[in-house]
């Protein structure tokens, strides 16, 4: 019984682990996204300065710009499905981690009551014993 309790929560600690990853990995997504949208921001920003033209819908309008315009709204776009992904993932690990409380109270509720039946056996055998001392008086 003690290892199958304990590899159960082996298995959950490695769910666990699993899930904690996941997020890690979703978070670090969502902030290089962020990052590099934010510098494409800055380099159309240069750009702007150095065309004198910020008005997309103008005929001169830089295409560099316009490029950098679209990239940056599709890594936006992206960075917003990974932050669903992300909720997702978050709503995971809190589930694993109840699941790996579960059955962490479940294995020391289980302990306890062997050591209470441990404590049982042991206290009837000192009451055998009491009791045949009591008898040879």
């Amino acid at each position: 019984m003690k290892s199958r309790s304990e590899s159960l929560i082996r298995l959950k600690k490695f769910q666990v682990d699993e899930k904690r990853r996941q997020v890690a990995q979703i978070e670090m997504m969502v902030a290089d996204f962020e990052r590099m949208a934010s510098e494409l921001d800055q380099q159309i920003e240069i750009e702007h300065t150095k065309t004198g033209i910020s008005d997309t819908a103008h005929f001169a309008y830089s295409t560099f710009a316009k490029a950098a315009l679209t990239r940056r709204d599709n890594l936006l776009a992206s960075a917003n499905d990974m932050k669903a992904k992300l909720e997702a993932a978050q709503d995971a690990l809190a589930e694993a981690l109840e699941d790996l409380k579960k059955v962490e109270l479940l294995d020391q509720r289980e302990h306890q009551r062997e050591k209470d039946e441990q404590a049982k056996i042991e206290q009837s055998e000192y009451d055998e014993v009491a009791r045949m001392r009591y008898r040879r008086q």
